[in-house]
């Protein structure tokens, strides 16, 4: 089969389009072709270099295909059956995973970094992972959701505790998780503000329901904040763009909210003022990913409609330096898609 792969870490000049063997399912995996498989941040970063990261190496996280082959052990799958991934490895068998909580494994790690990854026209995944999806969500679609969108399900609804009516900050409108959380919050009623670098991100933003958009290169986002809550603050800040914003995602809360953060895009290292976090009573919560029974809850909510994945632009997978340097331009809004 097609594989792209790196054999050491760089710019988008390591990425080889080449022939690899075709993977050997077990009893215990599907075997799927791959449709498509859209881009996160991490392609980026493992592709430059990231701890625990064996060459070669295969990228990409969200995977959306037809079944091949199904193992003997996998039960309830049939060939070309139309499926996704959870963009995830985990061990299956540990207490954190039998309790439901699988981002917790010791094994833990996402589809593509510590593991091969779906930049390939054949993978073979634990049948565990494998999720049926419906007519009405094309391949790209389907891909565009995963990661994106589990992630974005377990900061607001598992560690940020959302409730109706209350204000949310959303960085970075035009990312993933933004696409994603926007959406996410107006399901659960909230008022959304979201910032964006250009006016027409923002009107692409506010058309998924965002209430109000700030530009962030033109306006500084605690300032707009306060303005557009009467001074008072958002409930919740999703922050997952890093050292550029922290400290205006810090301000923008009212006393006693919370800022949830699953990445760090510009930076890792950031400061805290304690007295202003221990006067205020803010809270500075951590999320990476989420379990398997929050995957199947926002599935639920994208197989019915009412979220929908945004899909920026897609690219044959032999053009995939192209699609590394389009997402390095930071230029999109939503998904960008690999082809096989």
């Amino acid at each position: 089969m097609k594989a792209v792969r790196i054999h050491e870490f760089g710019g988008p000049e390591v990425l080889r389009y080449e022939d690899v063997p075709d993977p050997t399912p077990r009893k215990d995996q599907v075997l799927v072709r791959v449709r498509a498989c859209a881009m996160n941040h991490l392609d980026l970063w493992v592709r430059k270099g990231l701890p625990g990261v064996s060459l070669p190496h295969i990228l990409g996280s969200d995977v959306a295909g037809e079944i091949v082959e199904v193992g003997e052990y996998a039960t309830g799958f049939k060939p070309a059956q139309r499926v996704l991934f959870a963009p995830m490895h985990f061990c299956n068998h540990c207490a954190k995973c039998v309790a439901g909580l699988q981002n917790q494994c010791p094994e833990f790690t996402v589809l593509g970094n510590r593991v091969d990854g779906g930049n390939c026209e054949l993978i073979a995944v634990p049948a565990v992972n494998v999720i049926p999806i419906p007519d009405n969500l094309d391949f790209n679609q389907a891909a565009s959701v995963p990661l994106v969108f589990l992630t974005a399900w377990h900061m607001l609804v598992g560690r940020a505790n959302i409730r109706p009516g209350q204000t949310v900050l959303v960085l970075g409108a035009s990312s993933g998780v933004g696409v994603a959380a926007i959406q996410i919050a107006k399901l659960f009623h909230s008022r959304v503000i979201t910032t964006a670098g250009d006016e027409k991100k923002l009107e692409k933003a506010h058309a998924l329901g965002a209430d109000h958009g700030i530009n962030h290169y033109k306006q500084k986002i605690s300032e707009e904040v306060r303005k557009i809550t009467n001074k008072e603050g958002v409930d919740i800040v999703i922050e997952h763009v890093g050292a550029a914003t922290w400290e205006e995602s810090l301000k923008s809360l009212k006393p006693a909210g919370t800022l949830v953060t699953c990445g760090a895009t510009t930076g890792p290292n950031v400061g805290i003022e304690l007295r202003f976090v221990y006067s205020r009573q803010l809270s500075v919560l951590g999320s990476y990913m989420g379990t398997m029974g929050e995957l199947y809850d926002v599935l639920g909510h994208v197989f019915a409609g009412r979220l929908k994945p945004v899909v920026d632009r897609t690219f044959p997978l032999k053009y995939i330096r192209a699609a590394h340097e389009h997402m390095e331009k930071s230029q999109m809004f939503g998904k960008i898609v690999l082809n096989p």
